[in-house]
């Protein structure tokens, strides 16, 4: 009786794990952390990439760092979503661009938002995966043969 309930799952584990490859597996990864890393970017600069009046008041009260002043670290920021993310959704230098924004979120997690952990966690566990495993085959990282 029980293996005539798990047949369906088995079936389903089966499928999962032919269609989602590594390869899919590093592109959704890439995709979806590039996604919050440019929209939190976007919400930082007007145009291209002007940085607003408001975004410095938040890096200088909200956002405020230890040993970088607020308008370094919010330079820094700004670019660096826009920069890491255009790179992770091309997958070139993937493991560079995982590793900065990995960076980026412990440094949030410690001296931003440290009750945010659960959302920082599911950044982080995306970001590992692309570090460990790289941009995949749909990647210009593959193509120029970069690790």
């Amino acid at each position: 009786m029980t293996a005539l309930l798990l047949k369906p799952f088995a079936r389903l584990a089966d499928v999962s794990g032919k269609v989602l490859t590594d390869d899919v597996l590093s592109l959704v990864a890439r995709l979806g952390v590039a996604g919050v890393f440019f929209l939190s970017g976007r919400t930082k600069v007007d145009g291209l990439l002007h940085i607003t009046d408001s975004t410095y008041s938040l890096f200088a009260d909200e956002y405020a760092l230890p040993l970088v002043p607020s308008d370094i670290a919010a330079h820094l920021a700004t670019y660096s979503e826009h920069l890491f993310s255009v790179l992770l959704v091309l997958g070139l230098f993937t493991r560079l661009s995982a590793l900065a924004f990995l960076g980026m979120t412990l440094v949030i997690e410690i001296f931003v938002y440290p009750d945010a952990w659960s959302t920082h966690l599911s950044w982080a566990g995306l970001l590992l995966l692309i570090l460990a495993k790289g941009g995949g085959r749909f990647s210009l990282d593959r193509m120029l043969k970069i690790p």
